[in-house]
């Protein structure tokens, strides 16, 4: 029987690279299937559980194993054989917080666990970060959100970091940390930075030597710190910008920016959208997703910058609160937004006339999530003006209760809309998602299930899903 070459498997094994249980079972196989998949399988952190850590402990060298039994951390490892590879080497994708977060599980889930849990998982942590960081070859992304400060990242000039391509980290990070990670690190694609009470000098040296920096995030929450110094330091060749706060902030400095393809802001309340109004007459050619989130500038500023930037968009969200929906916005779109493929808004019960020239004017839309309860369209209407002047390119509803709306979408409803689904052309496999907020859902009644059920063996349904606001997918 012919057998696949190393590179060939590799290939195909990369594809269950988040596929933990399938990625598993490949290392039963035989030798080279173990060697290539245990290199995906450690990769990244975020996927390990407990009996990854066990295994790790094992590895630990003696002079850490001395310093847990000193401490009398007792943790059982699978086998007292020395292990069959150098696990910590395969990391790429590290996060302190998660390493942390399991390992504390694993202690608390000890028969005999210690009284003095949190501080024994830090001192795991701590040599379990030794053990990382002197073995791993070329780290991709690190992870430094929740960072506590009892705990020292060993020395990074043992690491290889030339090749660090995320960073997720909080801005009152040591500054010799940044200082001696912007000496190695020059090539970052992603920085993600949790604004506290200062922004450590050494974070501003380190973007200001990023010859890559394609995408910029910022959160601050309840924080109020000058960023000034950090935000002049933003290469203008950005291509996607995330800012999430939860104070004043002027958005000017967006403007020069001229190469974003992705804009997203997060505030929770008008007033926060400082300077919109300079925003609004900025020219970003290649603007592709849009994202609002929580509330919105004034409805005319954003229409403004709508007619100015609607052209290319691909993707786009406005705002996701119920006093966030205007009726001018959505003709907006409708005018102004004739390539878009996701489409999140609000149709209100009077405005079933304007989600038609939406489906009119987007005509290549493939998603719409649809606000629906209170004052918008009940899910009756919602379907069947999508099953009506849809194009042939939707195939996914996503349904958006607010709060405690319940579900009021009966069978018969239900049916025939699917009857109509049946008969769109071409006929398209529908996903059909409903988020809500611990409210009754459709597919509480029994009938409704049925339905979906047989419609999900007749093929005309995909995917079907019920999840809440906590779904980023979703939400």
């Amino acid at each position: 029987m012919a057998q696949l070459s190393a590179d060939c498997l590799n290939e195909i094994l990369e594809y269950l690279e988040d596929d933990m249980v399938n990625l598993h079972s490949c290392l039963l196989v035989n030798h080279l299937w173990c060697k290539i998949s245990v290199r995906i399988f450690w990769r990244n952190v975020l996927n390990y559980k407990t009996s990854n850590f066990r295994t790790l402990i094992a590895c630990l060298p003696n002079e850490s194993k001395e310093i847990l039994y000193n401490n009398e951390i007792i943790i059982s490892t699978p086998t007292s054989n020395p292990p069959l590879f150098n696990y910590a080497a395969f990391c790429k994708f590290l996060s302190v917080h998660q390493i942390i977060c399991k390992l504390e599980l694993l202690l608390n889930n000890q028969l005999l666990k210690s009284y003095n849990t949190s501080n024994n998982t830090l001192i795991v942590t701590q040599e379990i970060i030794k053990l990382f960081f002197n073995e791993i070859s070329s780290l991709k992304k690190l992870f430094l959100w929740k960072y506590p400060k009892k705990i020292n990242l060993y020395p990074i000039e043992k690491v290889c970091l030339k090749n660090l391509s995320e960073l997720h980290c909080i801005s009152n990070f040591s500054s010799e940390f940044f200082y001696q990670l912007s000496q190695k690190c020059h090539n970052l694609s992603s920085l993600d930075i949790t604004v506290e009470q200062v922004i450590s000098e050494g974070l501003i040296d380190l973007i200001s030597t990023q010859k890559n920096l394609q995408s910029f995030g910022m959160t601050q929450v309840n924080v109020l710190t000058d960023l000034t110094l950090l935000i002049e330091k933003l290469p203008i060749t950005l291509i996607k910008l995330n800012i999430h706060y939860d104070n004043f902030i002027s958005l000017s400095f967006i403007t020069r920016f001229i190469n974003l393809q992705e804009l997203q802001l997060f505030f929770y309340f008008e007033e926060d959208f400082v300077d919109f109004d300079k925003l609004q007459y900025a020219i970003f050619p290649k603007l592709q997703i849009l994202k609002i989130q929580g509330a919105c500038p004034r409805f005319e500023l954003l229409v403004k910058f709508l007619e100015n930037n609607g052209k290319n968009l691909k993707e786009c969200y406005i705002g996701d609160l119920e006093d966030y929906s205007d009726n001018s916005l959505n003709l907006t779109i409708a005018k102004f937004c004739p390539n878009l493929r996701k489409l999140s808004t609000g149709f209100k019960y009077n405005e079933l006339e304007t989600m038609k020239l939406v489906f009119g004017g987007c005509q290549y839309l493939e998603t719409i999530k649809i606000w629906c309860g209170g004052k918008f369209l009940n899910e009756k209407e919602a379907l069947e003006t999508v099953v009506k002047y849809s194009h042939e390119n939707l195939y996914e509803i996503i349904l958006y209760h607010f709060y405690y709306i319940q579900s009021k979408l009966l069978p018969e409803d239900l049916e025939s809309f699917f009857i109509n689904w049946t008969n769109h052309v071409p006929q398209k496999s529908l996903s059909l998602v409903i988020v809500n907020y611990d409210a009754d859902s459709l597919d509480k009644n029994d009938k409704n299930m049925e339905i979906i059920n047989n419609y999900i063996e007749l093929g005309v349904i995909k995917k079907f899903k019920v999840t809440d606001f906590n779904d980023d997918e979703f939400s």
